[in-house]
């Protein structure tokens, strides 16, 4: 079993490096193999410019890094994200990944209606996005619009034909107590010590 873990934060005394520590302690655990793209450290550019703009029209990325990312969700079973929610939203690196990566002729395909999406991805059997953010979870989905779910699982991944993909939201980070996030370390790191290939 291999797990690519795309992770985007700029601080390692985040909770979301603490995050990263519990996926790969579980993986571990489970004598499972993974590689980790740390965005931040790898400089990753997240820009559109005119070029990939071009190569999405024709179906053929252009950027280097960014095709090497897609390379290696070729090669996972399982990929990971995990990043903040800022402002309601993912950080830009996140961002510039989901519009560099999932990419037509990287990740997935347009069918002959030229609407409807196949999957490149023969490989990957789910999907997990984690999250941290300090807004309550009925005030993200009620009042926020529950951007993540829309945009990024809904709109992106689940269009594009990637399958089991599953979101975990850790909420009002800042407010809770130090027990309980803990026990959210510990309830990450267990789901991934189970994690079947």
């Amino acid at each position: 079993m291999k797990t690519l873990i795309i992770y985007n934060h700029p601080y390692d005394g985040s909770y979301n490096h603490a995050i990263l520590e519990a996926v790969i302690n579980g993986i571990n655990q489970n004598h499972g193999d993974y590689e980790v793209i740390d965005l931040d450290k790898e400089n990753f550019n997240p820009v559109m410019n005119a070029n990939d703009l071009l190569g999405f029209v024709k179906h053929q990325a252009v950027d280097p890094m960014a095709i090497s990312y897609a390379e290696k969700i070729h090669q996972a079973d399982h990929v990971v994200f995990i990043f903040p929610i800022w402002w309601e939203l993912m950080p830009a690196m996140t961002k510039g990944f989901i519009d560099k990566v999932i990419y037509p002729g990287l990740t997935y395909d347009y069918k002959k209606n030229g609407l409807s999406m196949v999957s490149l991805l023969p490989n990957l059997q789910s999907t997990t996005v984690i999250t941290t953010m300090n807004t309550p979870k009925v005030m993200y989905k009620l009042i926020d619009g529950n951007a993540v779910k829309k945009a990024l699982i809904k709109g992106t991944f689940k269009k594009s034909g990637m399958k089991n993909v599953k979101w975990m939201s850790f909420n009002m980070i800042k407010m809770v107590k130090p027990e309980k996030r803990v026990k959210w370390l510990k309830k990450i790191e267990r789901t991934f010590s189970k994690m079947e290939s």
